[in-house]
């Protein structure tokens, strides 16, 4: 399916885990059956959300090959293929695109980080060896580094090369780089808490973790704001701020698989370093899901 016009909610899909660490392929296809029943627009799998840097290729290929039966061709699968090492990337990119993703979020280089020169051929390796489209993933809390907005301008008219998700947080990055949108390169928010404010500014959409435990709204959320519906987009955002934010008081994924194991959704656990929530916490986060009638 072509990703290169999408609009939406796109949920960055978690990864449930059997109680011995292993992969829950049954909850996995339960969860994206839910959230394509639910209308979102895409799916993501193996990204932040989805642990994915604690998994083995030949997971992260069994997950995704989980992922697309899944989907069935009703909405797109986007495979994070992001590595610190440009040629491990470029490994996963070639055989998620074998194995049937529609598309791929490609991460800034992490740890080793790069030189500015370095960032931009680190993506063009990728996006100039596959087929199918490459979205950036600007997100520099988890990786010290950040793409410039001169490497936007540039890595924005790559042909193979349809989108960003802008995950710093930071508004100003964010008009600095919304001259590059176009027809063929797209402003995915990755912070749900700003995903009005980037779509003001001609965003596509979210890329998003709060989907994860209500695919609807959020999917609602977004198009009503796209479709000229604002007023009542920005009361969905407003409405459930608190959640998303929630979502975030420790590292992501840990609550939001806890939420979906309060909701009866069956996540499972976690794996080292990622551990289970303090009890204060989990009780907070329940608190805010019974405030969204999400659990009793």
């Amino acid at each position: 399916m072509d990703i290169r016009n999408l609009k939406g909610s796109i949920v960055a899909l978690v990864t449930p885990f059997h109680a011995d660490g292993s992969v829950n392929f049954e909850k996995l296809s339960e969860l994206v059956e839910w959230h394509v029943g639910n209308k979102t627009d895409a799916v993501l799998t193996l990204g932040t959300t989805g642990e994915s840097s604690t998994m083995t290729h030949e997971e992260d290929d069994a997950v995704l090959q989980c992922v697309i039966r899944a989907a069935a061709g009703r909405v797109p699968v986007i495979a994070g293929t992001g590595s610190n090492s440009t040629q491990t990337m470029l490994e996963k990119s070639l055989r998620a695109e074998k194995l049937g993703a529609d598309g791929l979020l490609l991460i800034t280089p992490y740890y080793n980080k790069g030189n500015a020169e370095g960032i931009c051929r680190h993506f063009t390796a990728v996006a100039d060896a596959v087929r199918i489209p490459c979205i950036l993933y600007n997100v520099p809390c988890r990786t010290v580094c950040a793409i410039s907005v001169e490497n936007v301008e540039k890595l924005s008219k790559h042909p193979n090369i349809c989108g960003i998700k802008e995950a710093s947080g930071d508004m100003s990055y964010a008009m600095r780089i919304a001259h590059c949108i176009s027809p063929d390169f797209a402003l995915w928010s990755g912070n749900d808490d700003i995903t009005i404010p980037l779509l003001s500014i001609g965003g596509s959409g979210v890329i998003s973790v709060w989907a994860n435990i209500q695919p609807r709204e959020c999917h609602d959320m977004v198009m009503d704001y796209l479709e000229g519906r604002r007023e009542q987009a920005v009361s969905t955002a407003v409405k459930h701020l608190e959640l998303m934010n929630g979502l975030f008081m420790e590292v992501n994924p840990i609550p939001v698989k806890t939420a979906l194991n309060q909701m009866g959704r069956d996540a499972g656990p976690f794996r080292l370093p990622l551990c289970e929530m303090t009890a204060a916490h989990q009780e907070q986060l329940r608190g805010l899901l019974r405030e969204a009638g999400l659990v009793s």
